[in-house]
């Protein structure tokens, strides 16, 4: 078939000219005199946890390879670029790390917020509270727990520890002969210490 045949004239190339590459828009390099675009994210350090500062791709390898999350074991020029950050002198991206905001409730508090504030105390702050403020009320799991250890509910964490070595001591295979009973009670006294310590109680 020949090259001038009608079959081949209504053909035509679909394919597009390539545009020319788009520059990147968004923040500009941080490094100092650098004109061109921050595309990667560098982070600040130990002194400004959660805040990273914008380089181009040739900046934040220079920046990566001095890069220590402690700022004083950094090279000095990217020891620079972290103290900047976090003194705010260069302006960083991304969120901060959240400071604890707990206010304590007042004494005053109506009694389902003095409810709440008392389930997180532990035995050693409810004991130091004055007489008539409200008493945390014990799970079924601590009151059993105590019950196992053979304690009131108002013990005290030194009465608690006091009473659970008292109890490894006493259940312990040298000092009973490797009995079998003695085996399950010091599984149980273990396991009331350990629920007490997670509730705070000691």
């Amino acid at each position: 078939m020949m090259v001038e045949s009608k079959l081949f004239v209504g053909l035509r190339s679909t394919r597009k000219t390539s545009a020319p590459p788009r520059e990147s828009t968004g923040p500009q390099c941080q490094w100092d005199c650098c004109e061109k675009t921050g595309t990667h994210r560098a982070p600040v350090g130990r002194d400004a946890e959660g805040l990273y500062l914008l380089f181009c791709t040739e900046h934040v390898k220079e920046y990566n390879r001095g890069y220590n999350y402690a700022t004083d074991l950094s090279s000095p020029n990217t020891a620079r670029y972290q103290r900047e950050a976090a003194a705010g002198g260069r302006k960083t991206w991304g969120t901060p790390v959240k400071q604890s905001t707990h206010v304590p409730v007042p004494s005053t508090a109506p009694s389902g917020s003095a409810r709440a504030l008392n389930a997180r105390m532990t035995t050693a702050q409810r004991l130091t509270q004055p007489v008539g403020s409200p008493v945390r009320k014990l799970k079924g799991l601590e009151a059993r727990a105590l019950e196992t250890l053979g304690l009131p509910a108002n013990s005290t964490p030194h009465e608690i520890q006091s009473r659970y070595k008292q109890k490894l001591k006493m259940h312990h295979p040298d000092a009973n002969g490797g009995s079998r009973a003695s085996e399950e009670a010091l599984r149980a006294s273990i396991e009331a210490h350990k629920i007490l310590k997670l509730n705070g109680f000691c």
